[in-house]
Formats: structure tokens, sequence, C-alpha cells
């Protein structure tokens, strides 16, 4: 009884998201995105698309999104937004974050990013036009996987702080105590395969094409770099996402080395009480009512 009630309330609000889909405007990007994506299939094997495409994808992507924050630091006025000014990003930190970068980039994660295309095929998971889910559904996928993965990250990332492996693997990443945009990834080798099984299992559990691996990579490289980049900046668009870490939340862990170890929503750090932010603020209002 319970699952058919549950089925219908997907099913009415996958009838709802349509409908309103079909209100909205004509995509001008989805013609030529259209004519893009066929090219790529009608030009390149699906080994290339699954192991380079998702290379070059991840590479551009979290350079790109790593800019904004390298660019802050050489202007003035956006130093009032970064969470901890004591502590300036400097060249020598950034550099060897780079070197790290791409040790990590090509001799740990590609030969994980070699395995796309065999994943593909053993799943059967398409790459043409004709079965590309829709926005939205790609959307949910999305949000699903960043559940996984938050859930994931909280308890493993608190295993990685026990004290008797702390100093072995997480400390490499707690370097720098004032994060930066690039340092999201800046880790032990150990490290990017512990904590990036919970990237892989939203894909194994919920991909049902090609362009979810990569709208995936694209959703986490946003976030995790967006949590590291020292900056709160006012009108954050993700930070209207209910239960969002946010960048303050993370760099509160850098700071202190302790509590709040989920990576991008805080439900798993309040249930366990980790959420070092929101009991320092509930325990200010208790005192504040003591002393009335």
């Amino acid at each position: 009884m319970a699952t058919n009630e549950s089925g219908s309330i997907f099913g009415s609000a996958s009838l709802a998201v349509e409908y309103v889909d079909s209100l909205l405007p004509e995509n001008p990007l989805q013609e030529p995105f259209k004519n893009a994506w066929n090219y790529m299939l009608d030009n390149y094997t699906k080994f290339q698309i699954a192991t380079w495409g998702s290379l070059v994808v991840h590479e551009l992507l979290y350079f790109l999104f790593c800019l904004p924050g390298f660019l802050f630091q050489f202007i003035p006025f956006m130093k009032k937004y970064k969470i901890q000014k004591d502590k300036p990003e400097t060249f020598e930190n950034q550099w060897k974050c780079f070197k790290v970068l791409l040790f990590n980039h090509f001799f740990i994660q590609l030969p994980l990013i070699c395995g796309t295309y065999y994943f593909t095929e053993f799943f059967n998971i398409p790459y043409d036009w004709e079965r590309m889910p829709r926005w939205y559904w790609i959307l949910a996928r999305c949000f699903g996987c960043a559940v996984i993965e938050d859930t994931w990250h909280y308890f493993l990332h608190r295993l990685l702080h026990h004290k008797r492996i702390y100093k072995y693997i997480h400390k490499i990443h707690h370097e720098f105590q004032a994060p930066f945009g690039m340092e999201a990834e800046y880790a032990h080798p150990l490290e990017t395969l512990i904590l990036g099984t919970g990237f892989f299992i939203g894909i194994l559990l919920l991909c049902d094409h090609v362009i979810l691996l990569w709208a995936w990579v694209t959703v986490r490289l946003i976030e995790t770099i967006d949590v590291h980049s020292g900056y709160d900046i006012p009108l954050n668009p993700l930070n209207f996402i209910p239960f969002y870490a946010g960048s303050r939340h993370h760099d509160f862990h850098h700071m202190n080395f302790i509590g709040n170890y989920a990576s991008t929503f805080t439900w798993w750090d309040r249930i366990f009480g980790t959420d070092c932010q929101f009991h320092a603020y509930y325990e200010k209002k208790k005192l504040e009512k003591k002393t009335e």
C-alpha cells in the first residue's frame, strides 16, 4: 500500500514537472548542443568519448571553476569576503597544490576514468541523443548522486580524522588551514580513492545515460570548489539550496580540524552533533535565555 502511494506521489510530481517544462520557452541552445553531441558521436568512438572526453571535461571544468577564486586574491574589493582574512593565498602554496593536483589527476584519477567505457558497456549505458533524459531527470539524478556522495563522505571523512590514521592520510589535505578553490582535490592518493568512491556509487546506481557522468562531474566540481573557495560571497545561488553547507561551513573545518565533516549538506553533521556552527548558535541562544 505504502509503495503504491509513494509511486503515485512520484508519478504526480513527474507529471507536474513535465507540464511546467512544456510551458517554458524553447531553449535556444538545445539545437546547437544537439548538433555538437551528434558530431561527437559521428567522429569519435565510445571509448574516446568515455575516456578522453571525461578527462577533458574534468580538467577544463576544474580549472575553469577555480579561476574566479584565484582572481579574487588580486581584487581588493573581494578581500572583505574572504573568510580567513589573516591568511592570504601565496604563490608557493598554490604552485605546490597545482603540482600535486596534476599527479592525482593523471596518475590516480585517469586510470579510474579509463574504466568508464567498460562501465557503460557492461551496463549498456546509452550515448545517443534520442535516449538522453530531459534536463529535470538529469537534475534529479544529480541530486540523488549528491545525497549518496554526501552520506559516504561524512562517515568516511570523519573516520579519516581518527587519531590513529589522520596523520598518515588526511593530514595532507589539511596542510592549508585557509583553503582555496584549487585545493579541493589536493589530497593523499589513498584519500582520493577512499572519498572518491562516494562519487561513483551514485553513478553505479542512477546512471541511465553517459550525459549523467558529465553532469554529475559538473555539479560535484562546482560544489567542492565552492566550499573550498575561502570566500563567502553574498547572494551565492548555491546558498539558497536547503541544508547546503557552503564555504563558511567547510572553512571552519579547515580552520579547526574538527567538526563539519559533510561535503555538501549539513543534515548528517546536525544529526550526529558535529555541526559546530549550528550547535554553537543554539548554545549561545540558551545562554542568552538564562541571563534574561
